[in-house]
């Protein structure tokens, strides 16, 4: 396969990582930590070198890779119709931040923000989540109809499991929109799915 579409691969594996990342969240309270990490931490690299750079490394997407062959695989017997409805709501309301100069304004200059704090706290300091949820809940996610998350409603109630699926879905959206920038198209999920199956199963054979 091209360098091109592998570049798109990455991005995609991280939609697909996000939206594995939130199902976990509110399920169960907790997910792979430096998966979450990784994630996170993608949406305040803004101008990386090349596309692995967004996630530090490519084995940091172990799990979107996991996620998006269990997806799309035609012989997958561990489809999740809750995890489609979150990747394709996640790629659905990139499209509308996409259209909209002002939203992607202000996620710019917001995001800008977080990063300066960086230079005070640390990155797993909670001001850097809180302020990162807010920018999901203010500025990208009345773009659309709320994506509504189901899972465990005594952990969905603690405040910070709310700060994380909330940053976790902005760290989607991150993903979604440098698919987008490499040419990432929606027509391809549905017509080359088994390339990018069979170029997901090298990438994990690779890590191993």
């Amino acid at each position: 396969m091209t360098n091109e579409i592998n570049e798109q691969l990455l991005a995609l594996a991280g939609v697909c990582q996000a939206a594995k990342l939130v199902q976990s969240v509110a399920r169960k309270g907790e997910a792979d930590e430096a998966a979450i990490e990784a994630s996170i931490s993608s949406i305040l690299v803004t101008n990386p070198e090349n596309t692995q750079q967004v996630y530090g490394a490519i084995t940091n997407l172990r799990i979107g890779f996991s996620t998006l062959i269990d997806q799309l695989d035609n012989s997958s017997k561990v489809k999740d119709v809750e995890l489609t409805r979150y990747i394709a709501s996640i790629l659905s309301l990139e499209r509308k931040l996409s259209r909209n100069r002002a939203a992607l304004n202000e996620l710019g200059e917001r995001v800008s923000h977080v990063q300066r704090q960086t230079a005070h706290v640390g990155f797993e300091n909670i001001q850097i989540l809180s302020s990162l949820a807010s920018i999901y809940s203010d500025v990208v996610s009345p773009l659309a109809q709320k994506i509504q998350i189901a899972g465990t409603p005594e952990v969905l109630s603690v405040e910070s499991n709310q700060k994380k699926v909330r940053t976790l879905l902005l760290a989607g959206i991150r993903s979604a929109v440098l698919w987008r920038q490499l040419g990432g198209q929606r027509r391809q999920i549905l017509f080359s799915r088994n390339k990018l199956v069979t170029s997901a199963k090298q990438t994990l054979r690779y890590m191993d």
